[in-house]
């Protein structure tokens, strides 16, 4: 095996290695309880992972055999995934670049505005046909009960640093201006015209605010601190597979350049 190949063959079996913790990490996603009821981030993690790792292969296979049609394939297929990541990259970030949260004062939580979110996630994610489902998973998840069994007085809940899930469909919006009992239990509003999730709110554990604006950007906010983790690998997955492709290729032609001697 020439020496050109050994490079890439090398290069691409520590590039299989890395693509398990992709893998892995997509799955991990998957099984933290707040992806429970959104099922559209974790896997196309895995996706991309399988992805990385099929490719790597590919190019280690076809430098150990020495497969110059199966390595030309394999910078084809690196090449199109780099352009597919730098798309998806630049679309998820002017996806979720835009934040409904905000902070109120008194409190160590954010609260979340729905209209702060991009209107790509408001019409795809919390749209009426998806928002039944996520609603009625929610609602018999243990996301809100989790809160009550940890028994905090009315100073602890405030300075506790809950979830935007948390914050925005197991309690009602802090400017209604109602009394703490427990975490999911709020009586005798002050305000209860200065928004319209006031009305909405339920003392009922299965109702809460599960129908709120607050709800749904409580849902979108989660949504948009797990996709800016997902950015960060698939960020790292780039940078790897520009320089997988700069070495594969310079490999590949000098391949070329003996044989042709």
């Amino acid at each position: 095996m020439a020496v050109s190949n050994n490079i890439i063959a090398t290069i691409n079996f520590i590039a299989l290695i890395c693509s398990i913790p992709i893998i892995i990490t997509g799955i991990w996603l998957a099984s933290k309880p707040d992806n429970h009821c959104i099922r559209s981030l974790p896997w196309p993690i895995v996706f991309i992972g399988v992805l990385f790792l099929l490719l790597a292969l590919t190019g280690f296979i076809g430098a150990y055999c020495n497969k110059q049609g199966l390595l030309a394939f394999y910078l084809f297929c690196n090449a199109a995934l780099i352009i597919t990541g730098i798309i998806l990259l630049i679309l998820a970030y002017i996806v979720t670049h835009p934040s409904g949260a905000y902070s109120v004062p008194g409190r160590e939580y954010d609260e979340y505005r729905y209209m702060g979110y991009s209107e790509w996630l408001r019409d795809h994610i919390t749209d009426p046909e998806n928002w039944g489902s996520i609603r009625a998973c929610l609602a018999s998840s243990s996301i809100c009960k989790k809160m009550v069994w940890a028994s905090y007085t009315a100073p602890q809940f405030f300075a506790a640093r809950i979830s935007s899930l948390q914050s925005g469909c197991c309690k009602p919006p802090t400017v209604c201006g109602y009394q703490y009992v427990n975490p999911i239990t709020w009586i005798n509003p002050t305000n209860p015209m200065g928004d319209v999730d006031c009305i909405i709110w339920n003392n009922d554990p299965n109702e809460l605010c599960y129908n709120c604006d607050s709800c749904k950007a409580g849902v979108l906010g989660n949504l948009r601190r797990e996709w800016k983790e997902a950015n960060v690998i698939l960020i790292i997955a780039v940078i790897i597979l520009i320089c997988l492709y700069l070495v594969a290729f310079n490999a590949y032609k000098n391949t070329h350049k003996g044989a042709k001697k």
